[in-house]
């Protein structure tokens, strides 16, 4: 690679204000909090209001709580499976999304992935079926749409719940238009720092029953009712969310649909330089790009041909840092499922994990994958920018 970097002032990101849609409306709403001196969402009502227009959005109940990872521990304690049963999820994830089964001392059960988005595989799903199978966990990667259709069907049939991770896939779609978040029994969403918007953390989970958003209602406050007395009903937690948390979210709220539209703008932005339509790039036939009908497009994801860390360090040399493979290494291959999980021991896991377990995804991982960071705040020339960059990295290889 020869000449100046394609970049050298940085990508707006999300650690900046640049790169985030916090303003007038999110300050009004903390003084407002303030103001009150109620900061508890017990005696408050802003983390009710946020649940209701989760609920506007989504046509869903919306039950708040304090992170996306917390969100996924209320959806799984609401399955109410037995000690030692199994949940079926992706290896290509955050460990929010497998932390909640072993807290229920459940065993995650890991299936391969599509290689061409890392979203779970359908047919790998279902030869992981076991009798012990009580659910299972789908991960929108990257706000790709994972095949809820398919996988909405096998849970059918073999009578199991469906839990969405929609931590990454604010208001995305199947290809046809369908709101994810709404064919499992249960959805979880995440405000984490890094996500579409963000109250640093917090979460929200939604479903269309009753009983499995009575079940996490309990489940995050102690098994405490509060409506009969001081009485825990069940075991739980604590994961309420605070005033001051849901009066930014609410806020936040308002944002996403515009948030998400300019992420997919400047996407098929992008998709459309690298195919070489108006902006006299050719198509780069070694590389692989996210289809965009429907993906919410928290990050921009790249196929390659087999070398992604080549990948990395030729974009970080043009000034557009990118990870190579989204993750280190895929879940099961963390030290917590060698143990110890709690004390010494490896209960509730009754298996190993061993390397090639899931080839898709350790090839993803450790090949060919490379994930950009994308945001709101890129105008037409930052994606010009990254196009170009893109373009040297590939003939360069």
């Amino acid at each position: 690679m020869s000449g100046a970097p394609v970049r050298r002032t940085p990508l707006p990101g999300v650690l900046e204000p640049a790169g985030r849609t916090i303003g007038a409306e999110e300050r009004a709403a903390v003084l407002r909090v303030l103001d009150s001196a109620v900061l508890c969402s017990t005696f408050g009502g802003e983390t009710r209001a946020l649940e209701a227009e989760m609920e506007s959005l989504y046509g869903r109940s919306a039950v708040a709580c304090s992170s996306g990872t917390a969100a996924l521990h209320l959806a799984v304690a609401a399955v109410r499976f037995e000690p030692g049963d199994e949940v079926i999820t992706t290896p290509i994830s955050d460990f929010g999304t497998v932390g909640p089964i072993l807290a229920q001392n459940g065993v995650p059960v890991f299936a391969d992935v599509d290689p061409a988005t890392g979203n779970l595989d359908p047919a790998a799903v279902e030869a992981a079926i076991t009798p012990r199978t009580k659910a299972i966990i789908a991960v929108h990667l990257f706000g790709a749409a994972a095949d809820v259709v398919a996988l909405r069907e096998i849970a059918d049939r073999h009578g199991l719940m469906l839990i969405e991770d929609c931590a990454q896939a604010w208001l995305g779609t199947t290809a046809e238009g369908a709101l994810l978040g709404t064919f499992g029994d249960i959805a979880c969403f995440s405000l984490q720092q890094y996500k579409h918007i963000t109250t640093g953390d917090g979460g929200l989970a939604i479903t269309a029953d009753p009983e499995l958003a009575a079940r996490m209602r309990l489940f995050l406050d102690k098994g405490w009712d509060r409506a009969g007395g001081r009485v825990h009903l069940i075991l739980g937690l604590n994961y309420r969310m605070t005033e001051l948390t849901a009066a930014v979210a609410r806020a936040q709220l308002t944002k996403v649909g515009a948030v998400v539209e300019r992420r997919q703008e400047r996407a098929a932005q992008l998709v459309e330089a690298l195919a070489g339509s108006t902006h006299s790039l050719p198509g780069l036939p070694n590389v692989g790009l996210p289809a965009l009908p429907g993906h919410a497009f928290w990050l921009f994801p790249l196929i390659v041909a087999g070398d992604n860390k080549r990948w990395a360090d030729g974009m970080a040399a043009e000034g557009i840092p990118v990870s190579a493979g989204y993750l280190d290494r895929p879940l099961y291959a963390n030290p917590v499922f060698s143990g110890p999980v709690y004390g010494t021991s490896r209960y509730p896991l009754d298996r190993d994990y061993p390397a090639g377990l899931c080839p898709n995804a350790e090839r993803l991982i450790e090949h060919t994958l490379v994930v950009l960071p994308w945001n709101e705040g890129y105008t037409k020339t930052d994606v010009l920018d990254i196009a170009r960059a893109i373009r040297r990295v590939h003939d360069d290889g």
